[in-house]
């Protein structure tokens, strides 16, 4: 992959203690970067919500319509709620309810929109428990997410109980091994 080179244009916003929130653009590097497909149009990532506002007015002014995936996080970065749609109006809503638990937001602008689904998926299915907001998308559990929620023709690999007969092997408590009070190392 060709390096890319980091270019700002304007500084969006300061935070109260003392960050910069600047917009920029990746140029491309040298190589072949026109082979390249882009996925996403416009990135922001763990800015805090104090920015939301100004961050909103100025991509809409430079780029359009925010709509997207968004996260939510934590004072530690970690994800708590992960959507799809209108990204400031839904992170606004999920501050409001949520404005104790919350600091950070980051936000994906995807330039096809067929693709938001999926990688609202792919975040969703990687966050898991840590979703505590997302009460009906999270998975709690160490089963696989439904293969169903990616796009037709997918191409895919899961894991599945083997079906028929049940193994004979079952382990009851006789065979369990005993537990040892030697403490002899």
């Amino acid at each position: 992959m060709a390096a890319k080179k980091k270019t700002t244009s304007g500084t969006v916003a300061k935070t109260s203690n003392g960050f910069l929130v600047v917009r920029g653009e990746l140029q491309a590097g040298r190589g072949r970067p026109s082979k390249v497909e882009q996925l996403l149009k416009v990135v922001g990532e763990k800015l805090p919500f104090e920015v939301l506002q100004k961050v909103q007015k100025d991509l809409e002014k430079t780029v359009g319509k925010g709509n997207g995936v968004y996260i939510a996080h934590d004072s530690m970065g970690t994800p708590r709620y992960i959507g799809r749609g209108n990204i400031f109006g839904r992170l606004k809503s999920i501050y409001r309810k949520h404005s104790l638990e919350l600091l950070y937001f980051s936000f994906y602008v995807v330039i096809d929109k067929k693709h938001e689904h999926e990688l609202e998926t792919i975040l969703i299915h990687t966050a898991g428990p840590l979703l505590e907001f997302n009460e009906r998308k999270r998975r709690t559990d160490i089963e696989h997410a439904k293969v169903g929620d990616f796009e037709a023709g997918t191409i895919f690999y899961e894991r599945q109980q083997k079906r028929g007969k049940k193994s004979s092997r079952n382990t009851s408590l006789r065979e369990l091994p005993e537990k040892s009070t030697d403490l002899n190392l």
